[in-house]
């Protein structure tokens, strides 16, 4: 299996590359439009630099796309064209039609389209799934949840551009949880309001940095969402995704980034997180690369990432507005 990547601007694909050599697949080549950036890459991991997506996709059986969020359609229909299999970063697009064209165009075309949701493989998150599932809290009532990072813009300046991620903190973190949710509930929420602002990082970057997102789900059940870029520079690890769910047998609270080991060392006050056990980019790409052999569809799919950047973009036109969007 000779995997490419499409664009090196987003984080997650340092990791992904190695994922992907470690699931015993090729990474046979990258391209960038930022060639100073893709070039650096490629050297970096060791992967054949191609000019083009043209050139690259003649040369490949899947690709990832990690490019700044506004140019995921243009990659995705490049791909699907070539009649290669897809791995598209979070959250799809910067708006609904760009969204939904995505999904469109590989359904069309007959490619496998997986969503970034490495968050399905992680196996807290795992269990907590089969245990609702086996009935273990009965009817959920409520649900609330944290997505919280350092601001991204060390990674990337572009992750705190208004057209080229389609905001801040919102479009960053809610569509984790949002599929998350939809995961456990089966459902989609008919009702976001969000609340943002900017206290953190006022000086820094015109985007929110600071949300909290209230999603209304059929038959009156309810979750919330704090998505904010609010862990300060020097933490121990970038961020991490917390749950708790309230049903009508009990509670679940769920930390998907709690198996790691606490390291103190100089300078003194510094902390490290070193992770250890479960890798969930790793089953992910697993899945993602066996859906692209098998030309099946995947177990997180184009549509669950339309349903999660739909919440997102609701949000953001709830903060603008002050007031609830009904989806």
């Amino acid at each position: 299996m000779r995997v490419g990547f499409l664009s090196t601007a987003h984080v997650h694909v340092d990791a992904y590359v190695e994922n992907v050599r470690a699931a015993g697949a090729e990474a046979a080549g990258v391209t960038d439009d930022d060639t100073g950036r893709g070039t650096r890459w490629a050297d970096a991991h060791a992967v054949p630099w191609f000019a083009s997506p043209e050139r690259l996709l003649d040369t490949v059986d899947a690709v990832v796309v990690g490019s700044e969020t506004v140019h995921h359609r243009r990659l995705v229909e490049q791909a699907a064209a070539a009649g290669v299999a897809v791995l598209c970063e979070k959250p799809l697009a910067t708006n609904d039609d760009d969204a939904r064209a995505i999904v469109d165009v590989c359904a069309a075309a007959g490619v496998p389209l997986m969503t970034a949701f490495p968050m399905r493989f992680s196996p807290p998150l795992r269990e907590s799934a089969a245990l609702l599932a086996d009935g273990a809290l009965g009817q959920v009532y409520a649900c609330t949840g944290t997505n919280q990072s350092v601001l991204p813009t060390s990674h990337g300046a572009w992750f705190a551009d208004p057209v080229l991620a389609g905001g801040g903190a919102v479009m960053d973190h809610v569509v984790h949880l949002a599929d998350v949710l939809r995961w456990y509930l089966g459902q989609d929420p008919v009702e976001v309001y969000a609340a943002t602002n900017r206290v953190l990082h006022r000086d820094t970057v015109a985007v929110e940095t600071g949300a909290l997102v209230m999603l209304g789900y059929p038959g009156g059940v309810f979750a919330t969402i704090d998505s904010s870029w609010s862990r300060p520079e020097g933490y121990p690890t970038w961020g991490g995704l917390t749950l708790e769910l309230v049903g009508e047998h009990g509670t679940i609270a769920v930390d998907a980034f709690s198996q790691h080991l606490t390291v103190h060392s100089t300078p003194p006050g510094r902390l490290d997180w070193p992770m250890w056990g479960s890798d969930a980019n790793q089953a992910m790409i697993e899945e993602f690369l066996d859906a692209a052999r098998h030309r099946r569809r995947p177990a997180v799919t184009g549509e669950d990432g339309l349903a999660a950047t739909r919440v997102a973009l609701a949000a953001r036109r709830s903060a603008a507005g002050g007031a609830p969007v009904v989806l």
